[in-house]
């Protein structure tokens, strides 16, 4: 067998140094929130990088004592819902976009470009007075309808791509062996763009979950709180149950990643596999 030539060799150590480098900063927020929430003295632990210790009663205080759950399941509803919605509005408008011939066609699509570069922050105070009048304040339904507002656009111009990738000589070949629209569309053009809309619902999931803003301005009652305002009740005036607010803080990240395994398969899949799918 040749040896490897010295540049190979620091090329790959260079790669594997790179790849540990990448994952010591992308996880160590992580372990530090982790270690933080199971430290039974968080304040006390200074900048050291192990914790005095480890307990539970952090968990137990956020879900038991303090009621985080009931901001867990309307995050859920809010989330899942957006998901939903938007994948099914966004699938069928990509569809019109990307096969369908009409006017102003080039206008809309960047008419949703456009949507996107608006800053939330400016759209905060006409929302919530149009949300005033149509009595959608302190509503779960009120504040998916915003978010959908939100991730429709990217959803759509994301969809769209996938949606024109697919040769329409496939849907011909099914409507000359007597398929119609909906035939085609469920076996041949849904398991094509799949990969597309799996990516758009990671997307529209982790910004239903991790919105703040507008859950805070639309939801009045507590008991509809978000886990995003949620974490806000752990900060005081002058300080921070830092031991809660670290447990808190892992129970919303670990919906995401769950979320994110369930689907990542899907993520790398491509247009061939969806094609052999169907």
């Amino acid at each position: 067998m040749r040896r490897r030539s010295p540049r190979r060799i620091s090329a790959a150590v260079g790669k594997a140094v790179g790849v540990v480098l990448v994952l010591v900063f992308s996880l160590f927020p992580f372990y530090w929130m982790l270690s933080t929430a199971v430290d039974p003295n968080p304040l006390g632990r200074g900048a050291s990088w192990l914790p005095t210790g480890f307990t539970l009663k952090n968990f137990r205080f956020v879900l038991v004592d303090a009621g985080f759950l009931d901001y867990v399941k309307n995050s859920a509803i809010v989330a899942l819902g957006t998901v939903l919605i938007s994948g099914a509005i966004a699938l069928l408008a990509a569809v019109a976009v990307a096969r369908f011939r009409f006017r102003l066609r080039t206008q809309v699509l960047i008419l949703v470009l456009l949507v996107q570069m608006v800053p939330l922050e400016a759209l905060v105070i006409p929302l919530f007075l149009q949300a005033r009048n149509l009595h959608l304040l302190n509503s779960m339904l009120g504040l998916i309808i915003v978010y959908l507002a939100f991730s429709l656009p990217f959803a759509i111009w994301n969809l769209r791509g996938f949606v024109a990738a697919v040769p329409k000589e496939l849907e011909e070949a099914a409507y000359v062996d007597g398929a119609n629209w909906l035939r085609m569309f469920r076996s041949i053009l849904f398991p094509l763009v799949a990969p597309g809309l799996v990516a758009t619902s990671v997307f529209s999931f982790i910004t239903a979950w991790n919105e703040f803003i507008f859950a805070l301005t639309f939801m009045q009652d507590s008991s509809k709180y978000t886990v995003g305002v949620g974490l806000r009740s752990f900060f005081t005036q002058n300080t921070a149950n830092w031991g809660a607010v670290m447990a808190a803080s892992t129970i919303i990240a670990l919906p995401v990643v769950i979320f994110f395994v369930l689907v990542q398969r899907n993520l790398a899949s491509g247009l061939t596999q969806g094609a052999v799918k169907g």
